[in-house]
């Protein structure tokens, strides 16, 4: 059964950095797009950054110059290294795949097949 578990969250002050990390397991994830979603107390989540099969990347507008995703498909993970962390950044991180990679980039839950459990990220002003 295929499986991704991320790791990595935690508390941090404003200005400071984490790297979270998100292990597949079950099956080869390499041919997948993958993607970063947060999800604050009271909101709907949404897509920070995604990496296409290919190793294309996209940011939200909010992040940009800040995160940066990557993958090792040798270990069948993804990354998010998160710097100069805001306030606004504070919520559960979720890692996602997506098997219909041919299809393009997606922006939206909905359109990702596997989901991990998440990993919570605060951060202190």
């Amino acid at each position: 059964q295929a499986q991704l578990v991320e790791s990595g969250g935690g508390l941090v002050q404003a200005g400071g950095s984490l790297r979270l990390s998100c292990v597949a397991s079950g099956r080869t994830f390499n041919d997948y797009n993958m993607g970063w979603f947060r999800q604050a107390p009271g909101e709907a989540g949404y897509l920070v950054a995604a990496i296409t099969s290919s190793s294309s990347t996209y940011y939200i507008d909010s992040v940009k110059g800040r995160f940066t995703i990557s993958r090792d498909n040798a270990k069948n993970s993804v990354y998010l290294q998160m710097d100069s962390l805001k306030p606004e950044d504070t919520a559960v991180y979720y890692c996602a795949a997506d098997r219909r990679a041919w299809m393009g980039l997606k922006l939206i839950p909905a359109e990702y097949d596997y989901w991990g459990q998440g990993t919570q990220v605060t951060v202190a002003s």
